[in-house]
């Protein structure tokens, strides 16, 4: 199966691309063949028109929190809500965001989906720092209007399948609860970071370290792992971290995709191994 992993920005160009790391899954094996930088939403919308079958994980949120969706009034049906997203303006989705935080008391100001409480990632409402809300302005529409099928929140019959990753879950399961391997201010981006990448690579590629991700990895000639560790952004190690949820999920039957029954298809679901662990208290 063709796998690609998806590091995702809200302002692609030159200098900062959407990363899309390329891989072929046989026998359990994923072996990198290709990264694609994508340099514009044209080259995006490009890469989702590529012929199918193929399964990939994109690291930007493909919903926000049913509170704010139901508190605001828009539709809770994720291809008519998604519809009326894509009606409004950058600026005007943004101020729905302001007033809906403005309104709110403090603790409430940056709701999650039950899914990023369980993985611990930042609300999909944040638009500065990380971004995430305007990866999700940006990202979710072109997604929809591909028409790709997008687990879970809109499956179809196409044989293009996109699923929700989120690279921070596999990068704390080997470097621990601070990974702390990447910067994207140049200030900040020390010999220190370079050496985790290294030893990140290392222990990926290692015989068992992706066991719980039933996976063995192998980088193609054209990927060398240098090109991994080398990259102080850290998109490229994310786009495979991406690339390692997508093939462990398409190997998963039980639950589907490793998508439980019970997650809320408004919402979404991140895909990970460590997400089916763990008891569905949040709230």
């Amino acid at each position: 199966m063709r796998i690609f992993g998806i590091d995702f920005t809200s302002a692609p160009r030159k200098a900062k691309p959407i990363i899309c790391i390329e891989a072929r899954l046989q026998d359990h094996v994923l072996t990198t063949t290709q990264c694609h930088p994508l340099t514009s939403f044209n080259d995006f919308e490009a890469f989702l028109d590529t012929a199918g079958p193929w399964v990939a994980a994109f690291d930007f949120p493909f919903s926000l929190p049913r509170h704010f969706i139901e508190t605001i009034n828009w539709p809770t049906h994720w291809s008519d809500f998604i519809e009326r997203v894509a009606a409004c303006s950058p600026q005007e989705f943004e101020l729905t965001i302001s007033r809906y935080r403005d309104a709110q008391p403090v603790g409430k100001k940056h709701p999650l989906r039950v899914t990023d409480a369980l993985a611990h990632a930042c609300s999909p409402l944040m638009l500065f720092g990380v971004p995430v809300g305007r990866m999700f302005f940006t990202g979710a529409p072109r997604l929809y209007r591909s028409g790709i099928s997008i687990l879970p929140v809109c499956a179809t019959a196409d044989s293009r399948i996109a699923m929700e990753g989120y690279p921070a879950l596999l990068a704390r399961r080997i470097l621990g609860k601070k990974p702390n391997y990447k910067s994207d201010t140049r200030q900040k981006q020390t010999q220190t970071q370079q050496d985790r990448r290294k030893q990140f690579m290392n222990t990926l590629l290692s015989t068992d370290a992706l066991a719980p991700y039933q996976l063995t990895l192998q980088l193609d000639d054209s990927v060398c792992s240098d090109s991994f560790s080398g990259d102080p952004s850290g998109d490229k190690i994310d786009a495979l971290l991406c690339a390692i949820q997508a093939a462990w999920a398409y190997q998963q039957t039980s639950p589907a995709f490793g998508i439980p029954s019970h997650c809320d298809a408004l919402e979404g679901w991140i895909i990970d191994p460590e997400m089916l662990s763990l008891p569905d208290t949040a709230t």
